[in-house]
């Protein structure tokens, strides 16, 4: 069964063009690794909430968009082999690689794929 790990982050807008440098490459390595397919989105509609929002669960600021990516794995023993060896990777170094965002504020998660349609 497929597993997926979803990633929302608060990027500086004038940060969009290091942040599509910073995620192409990173697709390059966790495809290295086994992922089957990675995807980034910049955010075009993305409402603040009264009680719970990405914006707020980001603690976006207001030069910042919301960010939203996943990767897909073939299943989840590839995936927990595959991040292991993706934070290991030279490549994802933050001397190497840095985040043009504040990583405190990134949210992630690992998940079991059950629809997929």
């Amino acid at each position: 069964m497929p597993y997926m790990d979803g990633f929302v982050a608060a990027v500086p807008n004038d940060k969009k063009a290091d942040y599509i440098a910073h995620a192409e490459k990173f697709g390059q390595v966790f495809k290295r690794h086994g992922a089957l397919r990675m995807i980034d989105s910049w955010g075009d509609d993305v409402p603040d909430g009264e009680v719970t929002s990405f914006p707020m669960a980001v603690q976006k600021k207001d030069d910042e968009t919301v960010v939203f990516a996943w990767v897909l794995w073939p299943d989840k023993e590839t995936r927990d082999a595959g991040m292991k060896a993706v934070f290991e990777d030279p490549d994802m170094q933050p001397d190497v690689s840095p985040m043009p965002f504040d990583g405190k504020r990134l949210i992630y998660g690992g998940f079991e794929v059950i629809v997929d349609q």
